[in-house]
């Protein structure tokens, strides 16, 4: 089997379900880009070594904006992994979408627009191909492993990457919905966009937490027991999520000698004369290009 090692991106109610695991090694890494989330969990899952990270750090006080998503995705590079998994909180625009499912999406559109999208920003131009944001290889793996959990995991779907922190107003969820999203939230991008650059095959699962406001929420419910309701469903989506990933971890095998496109990702992609790359530029980036200059 191929040395292979798998970073966990928990985000919302995940984040903290996976990352309180301190049974592991804490691995505090420093990187060019500032300081990842928090500090890295490096653990032993039924023989396959993995590295937890909370996306939104101990305690959810790093907004979706503010994430240092390169220091995260270069962090996680820097110490060897090869596959990141990743999850998030979402709404689901899609009737058939119900809040507690999972969702492996295969497509993003990003509206985001305060974060950094890229590595290869002063001195070096690499221009990654991303017409299948998400590794297929991982993508299949995770919907194979889907008879591990309850609730019914959705094969594809598109994710709509919003800035935020508030959510959508009613007229930008139908729009939304009419550009053929199927799914909101605010923290793929510029993750897996970095991920691909990183050469790290990345996909993940998202967990629709309740029905984004194009569908009106019930009458009957204030707003107490409507955020109850939602922090309900998030919870039991939540363990689902642990589940898929834990058995999809335990199977890994499975696919650990399938090379993935994301792992040469950068063979063809650079377009920089590679004898007037400034030294500096070099030096930075690092990891992510040492194998190509």
């Amino acid at each position: 089997m191929a040395k292979v090692k798998i970073g966990i991106i928990g985000g919302s109610g995940l984040g903290d379900a996976i990352c309180s695991d301190r049974t592991g090694k804490p691995v505090d890494v420093g990187t060019p880009f500032g300081s990842p989330s928090g500090v890295i969990i490096e653990a032993d899952w039924g023989g396959v070594t993995i590295a937890l990270l909370n996306r939104h750090g101990p305690g959810h006080l790093i907004n979706p904006s503010m994430v240092n998503y390169r220091a995260n995705i270069y962090a996680l590079k820097a110490i060897g992994c090869t596959h990141i998994i990743a999850s998030g909180a979402v709404g689901s625009l899609r009737e058939e979408i119900e809040p507690m499912h999972l969702v492996i999406p295969d497509q993003v559109i990003d509206k985001t627009y305060r974060r950094t999208p890229t590595f290869f920003d002063d001195g070096l131009v690499a221009h990654v191909e991303f017409a299948s944001p998400f590794c297929p290889v991982l993508r299949k793996h995770l919907l194979g492993c889907a008879d591990s959990v309850a609730a019914p995991v959705h094969d594809g779907g598109t994710y709509v990457c919003m800035e935020g922190p508030a959510f959508s107003t009613r007229a930008e969820s139908e729009m939304h919905r009419g550009w053929g999203g199927d799914l909101i939230g605010m923290t793929v991008m510029p993750e897996a966009r970095l991920a691909r650059e990183a050469e790290i095959a990345y996909a993940l699962v998202a967990l629709p937490s309740d029905y984004d406001c194009w569908r009106p929420h019930p009458t009957e419910l204030d707003k107490h027991e409507l955020l109850k309701e939602i922090i309900g469903n998030l919870t039991e989506a939540t363990q689902n999520a642990v589940e898929l990933i834990k058995t999809a971890v335990a199977r890994f095998g499975e696919i650990a000698d399938t090379p993935s496109p994301a792992h040469s990702a950068l063979e063809q992609a650079i377009w920089s004369n590679r004898e007037m790359i400034p030294p500096t530029a070099k030096k930075k980036l690092g990891v992510l290009v040492e194998k190509y200059l």
